[in-house]
């Protein structure tokens, strides 16, 4: 459990990391605002994975085994979660930057 511990504690520097340079962009189109929106999903993946490995080297083999298989997913499924609905903003905006956000000059068919 020691080496699944020490990669999943790895793993959450690396997602905490990636975060902090995606904050540290500036948030000029679309792409930086999506971008953007993932930052907090990620610090909260970085928590989890962090957490689950510094139980996975504490606790005793079959606990920690079992809490670190319950982070890494609980990781996966909140970095998820936090893509899909930063990708639903993404395709309204675009959506409506492409309409200009009103139809009454536009003659496109949006169906």
């Amino acid at each position: 459990m020691l080496i699944g511990g020490l990669v999943c504690l790895g793993l959450a520097v690396l997602v905490g990391i990636s975060g902090l340079r995606t904050l540290s962009r500036p948030a000029i189109d679309v792409t930086g605002q999506v971008l953007r929106a993932v930052v907090p999903t990620q610090f909260a993946a970085a928590v989890i994975l962090g957490a689950g490995g510094a139980v996975a080297i504490v606790l005793p083999a079959t606990t920690g085994l079992v809490v670190l298989i319950v982070c890494i997913v609980g990781a996966v499924g909140t970095i998820a979660a936090g893509s899909w609905r930063t990708a639903r903003f993404a395709a309204r905006e675009s959506q409506q930057a492409g309409c200009g956000g009103g139809c009454a000059g536009c003659n496109k068919i949006c169906g």
